[in-house]
């Protein structure tokens, strides 16, 4: 069976299926093939509502599979919907492996519920920041399992992030998928180790539905890239050293973190499990892979993100500073962000900047890529900070005077930000059976390499 053959068989999916949606079409499923399909609560998410795993096959080795460790990300869910169902139906797929499959379809259950204002309609950039929703580090479920690294000790994972850790102590997968994605930009990838052998495949699967590779700016600057838009997986640990080696000894890079580190690291920690993450946008813009050489350096582009990250959070903070004493609840999770970033972000921005005006492999010509990923993509994210901000806003508005201007001031900044975007985006709203397709193709082909080269 070629894997590409699936492409045809999965749906044009018009919108995002919600939590309950999620949920219904899982116990539904197990009720339809009750020799193949084994759902059940494994915990309860810190809202109370369940978390239900699916188990299908009874192979002799084990894959774990989970959507929405981040909760403003729902393709892997719509990935997990399809290959659950076809898994069931399809007698050729399920003999081609020799795993039992235990999938998560949503892992952050109360945090992918306040991102379903957009889940009907992700057509529009304005649309999709206005309901947008990511907590900080130290509440999401990929950043949560235990960690104790120089200064770093965190031991308090989420009730959501204590389902995966047992399911990994007990199941010791050999392929775990946390499923990702990214907002704007093009497809790339992170996995546990170097694999040559797939590189080949992974580079091509977005182009057979259209999409570029993601070659501007990595997530980060410490990555260690493996081919173009193909990185190693990491760990908190390396964020600690970043920090630590950018902002000095006089800054515990502990109290910047406040989070755990990640489900790839914990599972190597328990098993020999080798993980995937496929990051899919729902919008791209061709110059997302641009290779060309630009006319400035990418020291001086990213100067100029760093100065619009500043310009940003210094909004943050006014508004923040007018809204503090108006709060009704303090454990809003909305609130809650905005906590996190009046208390992390001088940092992380002081530690940015060091490290631009430090690092002299910085001096090179930019790529046009990375260009547009410093001056136009980074204010794509910061759009969805000001959403968030207007959601705060919006639950503590009681219609005075003062939180009125509070309110206004807030909106005009989001306008502002998305009337800008418009007018420099080139952008596209990718198909969610685009988005599905691609991150199933590499998950299988990924799964199938993995038990192949265990059975050799």
């Amino acid at each position: 069976m070629k894997f590409t053959e699936l492409i045809e068989t999965v749906p044009d999916y018009k919108k995002f299926f919600t939590v309950e949606e999620m949920d219904r079409r899982s116990l539904a499923l197990a009720e339809k093939y009750p020799d193949r399909v084994k759902v059940y609560e494994a915990g309860k998410s810190r809202a109370g509502h369940p978390i239900y795993v699916l188990e299908i096959g009874k192979g002799s080795k084990n894959a774990l599979l989970f959507g929405c460790p981040h909760p403003n990300e729902p393709i892997g869910a719509m990935m997990l919907d399809y290959l659950s169902e076809r898994l069931a139906s399809d007698d050729e797929l399920l003999s081609k492996f020799d795993y039992t499959w235990h999938m998560i379809k949503v892992i952050d259950v109360d945090g992918t519920k306040l991102n379903e204002g957009w889940f009907n309609d992700s057509s529009s950039i304005r649309k999709y920041a206005a309901n947008f929703y990511r907590p900080p580090g130290h509440e999401q479920v990929e950043w949560t399992f235990p960690i104790d690294y120089k200064t770093l000790h965190f031991h308090s994972p989420l009730p959501e992030t204590e389902v995966l850790m047992r399911l990994m102590e007990d199941k010791k997968p050999q392929f775990m998928y946390s499923l990702h994605n990214s907002g704007f930009g093009g497809v790339y990838y992170y996995i546990s180790d170097d694999v040559p052998e797939l590189y080949e495949t992974f580079s091509k699967l977005p182009g057979l539905f259209g999409l570029p590779l993601n070659l501007g700016e990595p997530e980060a600057p410490y990555l260690t890239e493996l081919a173009p838009a193909i990185f190693k997986l990491f760990g908190m640990a390396q964020d600690y050293d970043y920090l630590e080696k950018n902002l000095g000894p006089d800054k515990d890079p502990a109290s910047v973190i406040k989070a755990g580190t990640s489900s790839d690291d914990y599972a190597s920690s328990v098993a020999n499990t080798f993980s995937l993450v496929c990051e899919m946008p729902y919008y791209y813009d061709p110059r997302v892979e641009d290779q060309s050489e630009a006319d400035i350096s990418r020291k001086e582009a990213l100067r100029f993100n760093y100065e619009k990250s500043v310009e940003s959070f210094n909004f943050t903070k006014e508004i923040m500073t007018s809204l503090e004493p108006e709060i009704k609840n303090r454990n809003s999770p909305f609130y809650r962000v905005f906590k996190n970033v009046l208390e992390t972000y001088p940092d992380q921005l002081q530690a940015q900047k060091n490290w631009i005006e430090n690092d002299p492999s910085l001096e090179r010509k930019a790529k046009k890529a990375e260009v547009f990923d410093n001056k136009i993509v980074s204010q794509f994210y910061q759009s969805l900070m000001l959403g968030m901000l207007r959601r705060l806003i919006a639950e503590n508005n009681d219609g005075s005077a003062k939180l009125s201007a509070v309110a206004n001031m807030a909106d005009e900044a989001f306008d502002r930000k998305i009337e800008y975007l418009e007018e420099n985006l080139d952008y596209t709203t990718i198909p969610i059976k685009s988005l599905v397709c691609v991150q199933l193709l590499a998950g299988l082909n990924l799964a199938d390499y993995l038990q192949r080269k265990s059975d050799k």
